[in-house]
């Protein structure tokens, strides 16, 4: 079946085409597998899945509460419990229960592509590739023993991180040669950048020499120095979900600082790989149409209508994808309002709407854990949560501009 994979794609890849493929890898599966054939011995031969999953999560908490403390199962069981605990009942059967499931080697894999005509182009996250995330004790060994190879390079990290799991982006064989694992300027000017920078300890971001630390994408540390840096936080933040190309990054810095563009200019460039190399922006070839700003007249993404035209009414919470194509969860308050997001109606009609919805009893309005019931109050309570609401959606880039 995985060499059926590798053969369909490498058949129907356009010239300029790329693959996608995620699979399980070593050497984080082999302690895997010792809870995989635990929950198979006992759960595998019942009749249902429900009864499969149910015999397997006996198995895991019998082997938890009787594991010796300094045990290779007791650490197995620690690491691997709170992924049981936490996942979804398909993820379980698809991943712990079925009867093939066969993880490979990152090199081994890359080698079976390469058999079918095809080449590594990197990981979906790209963050994961570049070795100057894992400290210098590892860069500079590293760079030495692997030569130049980027899959070795990343095999070898497979074993430092103990790796699981692999999103894999494969391409024909003859793009091999242009596929450059070295960052270049003119590369990085090309693309269009996104990102959120969160202020530790609720301190408003600002432009001086003061050092300040955030919280980035993915939740990822960072601390801002320089005016300039600073300055891009701010800018990508205020725009965000909006993506900025290098050259309105480069405008918003030299206004928010006062420098001249060739002072910033380098700062920028190197602030901007730096981030890009720790995984902390996102990164695109072309804009993101989302809204800069919430209009008089919102209108949510075309393909989200879509999708709630095929929701029950009754499902109060929903899940969709965004102009970043990533899952956002619905506010049972936003879900009511998104079907009258077409550009059509005003933040008033969406304010009478609700009140409506309160009225009917589909919606409830609390103040202090008190219903609202005096008209005037629940008005303005109704005007604040659209414009709640909206800023929500819009930062969640699902309206468009």
């Amino acid at each position: 079946m995985q060499d059926a994979i590798l053969r369909v794609c490498a058949e129907n890849l356009a010239p300029g085409g790329v693959v996608y493929v995620s699979y399980n890898v070593y050497p984080g599966w082999k302690a895997r597998e010792i809870v995989r054939d635990a929950m198979i011995l006992r759960g595998g031969p019942r009749d249902t899945p429900e009864e499969k999953l149910s015999y397997a999560r006996g198995m895991l908490e019998f082997l938890e509460q009787s594991a010796r403390p300094d045990s290779v199962l007791r650490k197995t069981l620690e690491e691997t419990m709170p992924i049981v605990r936490n996942s979804g009942n398909y993820y379980l059967l698809h991943e712990f229960l079925e009867p093939c499931n066969e993880p490979c080697y990152f090199k081994e894999f890359v080698a079976r592509a390469e058999a079918r005509g095809l080449a590594y182009l990197c990981d979906a996250e790209p963050s994961t590739m570049f070795v100057q995330n894992y400290g210098e004790k590892v860069r500079d060994p590293l760079l030495r023993e692997c030569g130049g190879s980027q899959v070795m390079m990343e095999q070898y990290l497979d074993f430092l991180v103990n790796r699981t799991f692999r999103q894999t982006l494969l391409v024909k064989q003859g793009n091999a040669a242009n596929i450059r694992y070295r960052l270049e300027v003119p590369r990085l000017r090309a693309l269009e950048f996104a990102g959120i920078f969160r202020v530790d300890r609720g301190d408003a971001l600002t432009i001086d020499t003061r050092e300040q630390p955030c919280t980035a994408l993915r939740d990822l540390k960072v601390t801002l120095r320089l005016p300039a840096h600073k300055a891009v936080a701010q800018a990508l933040d205020a725009s965000y979900p909006c993506s900025m190309s290098t050259e309105a990054l480069l405008a918003a810095v030299v206004t928010l600082t006062g420098e001249p563009r060739a002072a910033v200019e380098p700062i920028v460039l190197a602030m901007l790989e730096e981030l890009l190399i720790l995984g902390a922006l996102r990164i695109r070839r072309t804009p993101v149409p989302a809204a800069s700003a919430v209009s008089a007249l919102p209108l949510v993404l075309a393909p989200v209508r879509r999708a709630l035209a095929g929701m029950p009414a009754s499902q109060a919470t929903a899940v969709l994808c965004n102009q970043w194509h990533e899952p956002v969860s619905l506010t049972v308050l936003e879900r009511s309002l998104l079907p009258l997001l077409d550009g059509a109606h005003t933040h008033e009609a969406l304010a009478a709407f609700l009140l409506d919805e309160v009225r009917a009893e589909r919606l409830r309005f609390l103040k202090d854990d008190q219903p609202l019931t005096d008209p005037s109050a629940l008005h303005a309570f109704a005007q604040e949560q659209v414009a709640q609401a909206l800023q929500s959606l819009r930062r969640k880039a699902l309206l468009t501009a």
